[in-house]
């Protein structure tokens, strides 16, 4: 069992401290065993099938020689049991087995799946992905099983959720469907369940629910047609506030609401009439050049600065950038709540292909679209940057232009 460096029986209480690296017996099969720091009460014994064990009973730290040695009294009575000897490290590793079973069979779907948006946080570029992730399940899913073992999840309770909202709001349930089927594949991971995933849709519940496409058509962000664009903007420069001054410049620059919402002015360059929206922020994952128009850099120069403030259009509340929903309440003061800020990108998508020669992979860049590794190469050189320059000028003067209900619209000369 070891060599013990006091005489057996007992070890002094004050000398404990002062023992130095090994096993030190206190008799009847109770050990300190020390190494560096560490500093446990270890119970060895024969166990009954002929086994030498070493059961640990805690740190000395935390545990008294006097406690110890009842604990190991204990324990010797019922390695050497008359008539029942067992081994109590076995039985003590079966409670805990038991426990953790217990435990997985309790593990409620609402904590899987909190666990779950947890553990992906860092993978989601916008952080609003996870509270769409929150919001979806917390309003759709956790009042049908949030609180029932994720075990106890099965056909029957998806389909309780999916159904009721799988025609109305098709998208959200697509989505919402997803989520489970992403939160039942992680607790069955972390063995919390077992057997096949009852929100899968292939070969499942597409028996059961109609293909998301022939439920309802993709419906499109509202956009204004290109031809009414300077009345629009008459009205919209009449509006104060930094809401409607983030539209303006969102509809000037054909970014998106989030790009314009977070835009930083370390990444505007005024003299060189150039916003350079970083790579992280960005949908394709690739850093964005937006040239300034004229009437962009105009707008940037008008915007009150505040000191220590970095973004261009702030929130109320200090470095938070605005809601997507400041640029929506624009619209409805308005009174053209049928709009909505995305879809003016489609408004001068639509411009330069129908009232500009501007070639559609140019416009396509200005978007941010991917347009392939090569093309869009060529346009990150100068000379293609100098025409994407003009192009946004010319649609900046569109915009400021208020023609009459019955002018034919020419297409501009863009590349000549």
């Amino acid at each position: 069992m070891g060599k013990s460096t006091h005489k057996p029986g007992k070890l002094a209480p004050v000398a404990l401290k002062t023992l130095g690296d090994g096993w030190h017996s206190d008799g009847g099969n109770l050990y300190l065993f020390v190494r560096g720091d560490s500093r446990g009460w270890v119970f060895r014994f024969v166990a009954p099938d002929g086994k030498r064990r070493n059961m640990g009973l805690g740190s000395q730290y935390s545990v008294t020689l006097a406690e110890a040695r009842k604990q190991a009294a204990l324990l010797r009575e019922q390695v050497k049991h008359p008539t029942a000897p067992h081994d109590p490290l076995a039985a003590r590793q079966e409670i805990r087995l038991a426990q953790k079973l217990t435990a997985r069979k309790h593990m409620t779907f609402k904590a899987c799946a909190l666990a779950y948006i947890e553990a992906h946080r860092a993978e989601w570029k916008n952080p609003k992905h996870a509270q769409q992730w929150e919001n979806t399940l917390a309003t759709y899913a956790y009042p049908f099983f949030g609180d029932l073992p994720v075990a106890a999840v099965d056909d029957a309770l998806v389909l309780k959720v999916l159904m009721p909202i799988w025609e109305s709001k098709t998208e959200t349930a697509t989505r919402l469907r997803g989520r489970i089927e992403s939160v039942l594949d992680w607790a069955t991971f972390s063995k919390f369940r077992h057997g096949d995933n009852p929100a899968r849709w292939k070969g499942h519940l597409d028996n059961s629910l109609a293909k998301p496409n022939k439920v309802a058509k993709v419906t499109h962000h509202a956009a204004l047609p290109y031809a009414v664009m300077g009345p629009f903007m008459v009205e919209l420069r009449k509006r104060e506030g930094l809401g409607a001054r983030a539209l303006e410049f969102a509809i000037l620059t054909a970014a998106r609401s989030g790009e314009v919402r977070s835009a930083t002015w370390d990444e505007v360059d005024l003299d060189n009439r150039l916003w350079i929206v970083p790579a992280e922020r960005m949908k394709m994952e690739r850093e964005h050049r937006v040239p300034l128009s004229d009437a962009a850099v105009k707008l940037l120069k008008t915007l009150p600065r505040v000191e220590d403030e970095v973004l261009v259009f702030p929130s109320s509340k200090p470095k938070r950038p605005m809601s997507d929903m400041t640029l929506t309440a624009v619209l409805r003061r308005m009174a053209r709540g049928d709009l909505t800020a995305h879809g003016f990108r489609s408004t001068f998508r639509d411009w330069a292909a129908e009232a500009t020669n501007y070639p559609s992979d140019m416009a396509e860049m200005a978007l941010a679209h991917s347009i392939g590794d090569k093309v869009e190469a060529a346009y990150r050189r100068g000379d293609m940057l100098k025409k994407r320059f003009r192009m946004m000028n010319e649609w900046a003067k569109y915009c400021a232009t208020v023609r009459k209900a019955d002018a034919k619209v020419v297409p501009i000369r863009g590349v000549g």
